[in-house]
């Protein structure tokens, strides 16, 4: 397995390098990677090159996204076999598929895959804001507001990367509120694409402003202990973007 035990925990320089990783803006098809260390190479190749792959704007070009074998050695140091046990557990997962006598490409959604990705995102999501009214400590739940706080006094539309991240942020919370193993483990594998349309579109038809309204009133009926409410508006709230991929994000077709 990879990642679960305590001998494959990360070290600090690949946390480092992962941290590094989210900062950076990536470009279609060019992945930002750092060298590893001797310590679990599968490992630390996969978790590198997952967070990569997520942290690239997957959507923003019609182009395949090819990966090149040679490049990621070179980029993270290692030799071929650890770097193709991780793409093999990748494309196992759904991330990256080889085509034949053409190389290994980053798995782009249709838009009827990533609609029915959100969809799936909004029952399990809606779920957890229904256990987390039940079973989140109050302490937790307050944690959310501060997630936005330094939009209070200006626009989410003038901080776009930050509240995207923001964004993001609130959604992984509210699963994680919600304290069920199994929901975070089946959004483990949407999340890479449900955050990439999330990032593609965040800035469209002043969906910032409105998602921000949104994300307040899901917090406020958490707090009071709604459970029909916080689920009801939760679910609503992610629905509405999978409607807004069906309206506007003819690029996914």
């Amino acid at each position: 397995m990879h990642g679960d035990t305590d001998a494959d925990a990360p070290t600090e320089a690949s946390m480092r390098a992962l941290g590094s990783l989210r900062r950076a803006r990536k470009t279609a098809g060019q992945l930002t990677l750092a060298p590893l260390n001797s310590v679990s190479l599968r490992d630390q190749a996969y978790a590198l090159l997952k967070d990569a792959i997520a942290n690239t704007d997957i959507y923003s070009e019609r182009q395949p996204l090819r990966l090149d074998e040679r490049e990621l050695m070179t980029a993270l140091g290692v030799s071929r076999t650890p770097v193709r046990e991780a793409l093999s557990i990748l494309e196992q997962e759904g991330f990256v598929r080889t085509v034949p006598r053409r190389g290994i490409f980053i798995v782009r959604k249709s838009k009827r895959e990533i609609i029915e990705m959100i969809q799936m995102w909004a029952a399990l999501e809606s779920m957890s804001a229904r256990l987390a009214t039940l079973y989140a400590p109050d302490t937790e739940i307050a944690k959310l507001r501060h997630l936005f706080d330094e939009f209070q006094n200006s626009p989410p539309a003038e901080h776009i990367d930050e509240y995207s991240d923001a964004n993001i942020a609130f959604h992984q919370m509210i699963i994680r509120l919600g304290g069920s193993q199994l929901i975070g483990d089946a959004t483990k594998n949407l999340f890479l694409h449900v955050r990439a349309i999330r990032r593609a579109t965040i800035s469209q038809n002043d969906r910032a402003a409105r998602s921000i309204i949104d994300h307040l009133k899901i917090i406020e009926a958490l707090e009071r202990r709604d459970t029909e409410l916080a689920e009801r508006l939760t679910r609503q709230h992610t629905l509405d973007l999978a409607a807004h991929v069906e309206r506007h994000c003819n690029f996914l077709d």
